[in-house]
């Protein structure tokens, strides 16, 4: 999350590979879990609602690219064992509201069967999703406050794509294997990793997590569903995109599902469904010449590193890998990450520390200036003026402060601005979840690569398993900015910028780790603690909202304002432009506002919707009330025969009642 709202405020091949549905040869039986999948729309609305994850106050949605989506996994013991629920998010963050009322929805329907416990929810982190859905002021300041159809939509999608995985459970298996991807990331805080000690730098000889781990589900010796972990930022679309996306990671699930595998996502079930979850992306970013994406060039290179990270997990769908065996189990608490005293064995320097309030440190109002850089009078590092400050009043006045918050130029002290109204979370839940042999850390914020090493090394050496096997799942269950080692905390990066709650946040989630780890080895059971507060009565929503729709002048709803050309070739581009109205009277959560149809002796039949990478939807308001939407399609190169757009719409008004209408265009050739 960039710092730029805030202090706006208050001063983000194998095209080829086999499709997963092929067997392999002589398969085992399955046996030893019940597993389900599941899929369902999360997108929320998609134009004049501030976008998620660079925190540009000018960053409106405008439009749709693809669709967000919830894909759900459950993974249960057979004869009423334990059970897991793993859901991954086409999303920037999983605040603490998605978590608070996912958990009230399941419980409605399901009872104790998934709770706080034993579900994992978390977000790919694009910084092309829709805003406005935390319960905390400092994410809402780019979207004018709370916005309730797109939490409803994120929320409804989650839930939805938990039906569906609940209902499909089936006897099957798990497998789990480790690749490498050395070409889809970059360390882009080299200097605060090369801090770290030998050790750690060691184990990354190249600056960055290589590792992608691919755990495959299995019916009757064929792969049915896939969940990859890889370390990478989803900031592969511009800043200045203003098109709702899943950027890279999404790709890589759609190009897997829908281009490879072929599921129709609005028809019936899918037989394949994968999910490209982050790990300890903190540092990780997707740029590789380190320097911020451009618009409309960005399309491309989200392309290009989706298809990199599919690419290097569908290589592992015949690798022999590792048959999952033995139990699942979970454990969940949480913390007061602003109050936690840590031990000496995990402070490094043989001393106890604490934890304390949140402050913004100056470095994270520069920004990532590989990613997506906010303001320009603030740097990476050194902040003289901030420094300055901080040393001689705010450390002075506070020797506890200054043993948790230095050598951070403290820009925004924020945990003060908490008392008066929750700008941030600072109670916040750590979980281990245990399938098989793989371990899954919990962590609500961005982790570094090396912090999230000394994580893994510290779940890894009290439960006996190989490091490889023990991942950190960051953007899990709540948000709270950045998770940095001491030594990385120092240099005052960006990353070190963002780690609110100062130095020794690291060791104190270290120290947590390690009880949830003891805890499962032992089969004990923990406390879950004080829950965060339910703030969803306290929002504040200043969004005007959509009062009248009117056509453009001199034509009705779904008019064609310009007409496609009478024939395209392949890899051509086809524009249609509507007279149209407010996208955000309905976001069609599960439909579309898009169908392009090809005609054949049966009839008219939907190739493509705004849930597929070769269409958008960019919408223009003319006036106070009218809009002209504007659908453009990509022809595949393998398109051919005669073809037409229609755009579904949703008109409101002016006694706020909303009427559906569609446009339908000419039709046109495309040929060869």
């Amino acid at each position: 999350m960039r710092a730029r709202a805030l202090l706006a405020a208050v001063l983000v091949a194998l095209a080829t590979a086999q499709p997963p549905a092929q067997a392999r040869q002589a398969p085992p039986p399955d046996s030893g879990y019940l597993l389900g999948r599941g899929i369902a729309d999360a997108t929320g609305e998609v134009a004049d609602v501030g976008m998620m994850g660079y925190g540009r106050l000018d960053q409106q949605a405008e439009g749709l690219h693809n669709r967000l989506r919830a894909r759900s996994f459950v993974i249960a013991e057979p004869h009423g064992g334990e059970r897991v629920l793993l859901v991954v998010v086409d999303s920037p963050m999983i605040f603490s509201s998605v978590h608070q009322a996912v958990l009230r929805r399941l419980a409605e329907d399901y009872g104790d069967l998934y709770t706080e416990r034993n579900v994992l929810l978390t977000g790919t982190h694009t910084h092309a999703g829709p805003g406005g859905y935390s319960h905390h002021l400092l994410y809402n300041l780019t979207t004018l406050g709370f916005h309730r159809k797109t939490f409803d939509a994120i929320v409804d999608g989650i839930v939805e794509s938990v039906r569906r995985a609940h209902q499909d459970l089936a006897p099957g298996s798990l497998t789990l294997s480790h690749a490498e991807l050395a070409t889809a990331s970059v360390n882009r805080s080299r200097q605060a990793f090369d801090r770290n000690p030998a050790a750690d730098r060691a184990f990354f000889p190249d600056a960055i997590d290589p590792q992608t781990s691919l755990l495959r589900v299995e019916r009757g010796g064929r792969s049915v569903g896939a969940i990859n972990w890889f370390a990478t930022h989803n900031t592969s679309m511009s800043g200045d995109n203003r098109l709702i996306s899943a950027d890279n990671k999404g790709y890589a699930a759609y190009h897997w599902e829908r281009e490879v595998a072929g599921v129709d996502y609005r028809e019936g079930e899918p037989g394949f469904v994968s999910a490209f979850a982050q790990t300890n992306a903190g540092d990780m970013s997707p740029n590789l010449d380190l320097r911020p994406p451009t618009t409309p060039e960005d399309f491309a290179a989200t392309r290009e590193i989706g298809l990199r990270q599919y690419q290097a997990a569908a290589s592992q769908l015949n690798a022999r890998g590792r048959r999952m065996s033995g139990g699942v189990d979970s454990r969940l608490v949480y913390i007061d990450m602003s109050d936690v005293e840590v031990r000496p064995e995990f402070t490094g320097d043989g001393r106890p520390h604490h934890t304390c309030e949140p402050a913004v440190g100056a470095a994270m109002a520069a920004g990532s200036t590989e990613d997506g850089p906010a303001f320009p009078t603030f740097a990476e590092g050194s902040n003289p003026l901030w420094d300055t400050v901080s040393d001689s009043v705010l450390y002075t006045a506070s020797p506890r402060l200054r043993d948790c918050q230095a050598p951070k130029g403290v820009v925004v002290p924020i945990g003060a601005m908490n008392a008066a109204y929750p700008w941030v979370a600072q109670r916040v839940p750590v979980q281990l979840v245990r399938i098989g042999g793989l371990y899954l850390i919990g962590i609500p914020g961005e982790v570094t690569i090396a912090a999230g090493l000394r994580l893994r090394r510290t779940v890894a050496r009290i439960v006996g398993a190989d490091v490889r096997d023990v991942l950190v799942a960051g953007y899990s269950n709540g948000y709270f900015h950045y998770v940095t080692t001491p030594q990385e905390y120092d240099a005052q990066h960006y990353e070190g910028g963002s780690t609110l709650f100062g130095r020794w946040q690291l060791p104190a989630l270290r120290q947590t780790a390690a009880e949830l780890a003891t805890a499962l080895r032992d089969g004990r059971e923990l406390q879950p603690g004080q829950p965060p507060a339910d703030l969803s009565r306290s929002q504040l929503s200043l969004q005007p909202p959509v009062l009248l729709d009117t056509p453009v002048p001199g034509t009705a709803f779904g008019d064609v304002l310009t007409q496609p050309a009478p024939s395209y070739p392949p890899g051509s581009r086809v524009s249609v432009t509507f007279s149209g109205a407010h996208p955000g009277n309905d976001p069609h959560r599960g439909e579309t506002f898009v169908e392009v149809q090809r005609r054949d002796a049966q009839g008219w039949h939907t190739v493509a919707d705004d849930g597929d990478w070769s269409t958008t939807l960019r919408v223009a308001r003319k006036g106070p009330t009218a809009s002209e939407v504007v659908v453009t399609w990509e022809v595949p190169r393998a398109a051919e025969g005669t073809h037409r757009i229609r755009y579904h719409g949703d008109a409101r008004d002016a006694l706020g009642r909303v009427r559906s209408f569609t446009g339908t265009s000419s039709e046109f050739e495309v040929t060869g």
